[in-house]
């Protein structure tokens, strides 16, 4: 988002929004199918679907590949970013140092393993509420210290893909339109017991997290509009963010929207390191495990795979764009999947989905092909290849 607020303004705002209404349409109907028969996303395929087996391991291997990936990214941007607030306070500090930020990435890797062995999912979702809430008003504050025109804001909502925009779209769908929101959601569902009488609650819990998606991720975009775009200066490494920045909104300002970035990247990366064992744990059984031997390994292994980025000395925000695109591609086979399930009447009885929400899906399942499309052109652009599709 701060990527694309410097470099198009707010001219993305359309796909934000897009994404974010799939990703509630989505939420919806997992939800739903969770409330109704108690059961899992990938236990689900693997027991109800044609080819079960096939589908739900295809489902796991593309959710991991494609987390795992960002989670490298995620880890550099984070730990980038916190020397760079380092360096707003303590001035005699190196613009670059590869040792630095791999010790504050290797840190924050091990606090974040550490508060996962508490196992208790309650625990867990109070830590994120914690960095969620940190980010949220970070951003929503840095948002009106450098508020654009609200025409521009508007204009953002017509449809226009400007010039090399196809990566930055696939990424923000990658992003938004998260295969992991959806496939995980059952399994959160069942873990707070919610059934048919909660029915009216998951819908609102859908609706209300899509809201603050779309309210979070385009205040980002609107303040590296305000502070970035209008400054005619793109983002490209995250030193990029403090130089552009301080002019602007000062140093305070910019430990407000710093912090919201390193709060965005710690949110995200406590999720991902317990994606695979929740998976392998909802294929077995169809049931959250989260104090297992096997929980503990694959999470450590998530952790190692997390400092690649950081060790290489790669370019974080490069990383981060480019690996958050690999989540896109699983994204058809995981709206496809559910548009199977809601309509099983054996299943869901008068609860299946009816014309309406098929057809949203549908919409949803066409969308996501077109930006994995996108992703692959944007993806070959990125490393050189001149050859086409």
């Amino acid at each position: 988002m701060i990527k694309a607020g410097s470099v198009y303004g707010t001219q993305l705002l359309w796909v934000l929004f897009l994404s974010a209404f799939f990703a509630w349409i989505l939420m919806e109907a997992y939800g739903r199918f969770a409330v109704v028969t108690g059961e899992t996303a990938i236990y689900s395929f693997r027991k109800y679907l044609k080819w079960g087996k096939f589908w739900a391991i295809l489902t796991i291997i593309g959710v991991v590949l494609g987390q795992w990936s960002a989670l490298s990214g995620i880890l550099g941007l984070t730990s980038g970013a916190l020397y760079e607030v380092m360096r707003l306070f303590i001035p005699g500090l190196r613009e670059s140092n590869y040792w630095a930020v791999l010790g504050i990435a290797i840190t924050l890797i091990v606090i974040m393993y550490a508060l996962l062995l508490v196992g208790k999912y309650s625990f867990f979702e109070k830590v994120l509420i914690v960095f969620v809430t940190i980010m949220g008003l970070s951003f929503i504050l840095s948002m009106f210290i450098v508020l654009p025109d609200p025409k521009e804001i508007a204009a953002g909502f017509i449809p226009t893909i400007p010039v090399g925009g196809e990566l930055l779209i696939a990424a923000f769908v990658g992003t938004t339109m998260a295969a992991p929101t959806f496939i995980v959601r059952p399994l959160i569902i069942k873990e707070k017991q919610w059934g048919k009488k909660e029915m009216k609650v998951q819908s609102r819990d859908a609706l209300t997290a899509a809201l603050l998606m779309f309210l979070i991720s385009a205040s980002i975009m609107i303040a590296a509009t305000g502070a970035l775009f209008h400054e005619g200066k793109g983002v490209t490494k995250v030193l990029d963010m403090v130089q552009a920045l301080e002019p602007v909104a000062g140093k305070i300002a910019i430990s407000i929207f710093m912090v919201g970035a390193m709060s965005a990247g710690l949110s995200s990366v406590f999720p991902i390191l317990m994606v695979l064992p929740l998976l392998i744990g909802d294929y077995r059984k169809g049931k959250m495990e989260t104090k297992s031997r096997m929980f503990r390994i694959l999470a450590g292994i998530a952790c190692i795979v997390g400092l690649l980025v950081p060790l290489m000395g790669a370019n974080p925000i490069v990383a981060q764009i480019a690996t958050q695109v690999a989540s896109v591609f699983i994204l058809p086979v995981v709206i496809g999947g559910i548009i199977l399930l809601i309509n099983r009447k054996d299943l869901l009885g008068n609860h299946r989905a009816g014309w309406i929400l098929n057809t949203i899906l549908v919409i949803a399942l066409i969308f996501s092909l077109v930006i994995s499309y996108n992703g692959i052109l944007g993806l070959m652009d990125l490393f050189g290849n001149n050859f086409k599709l």
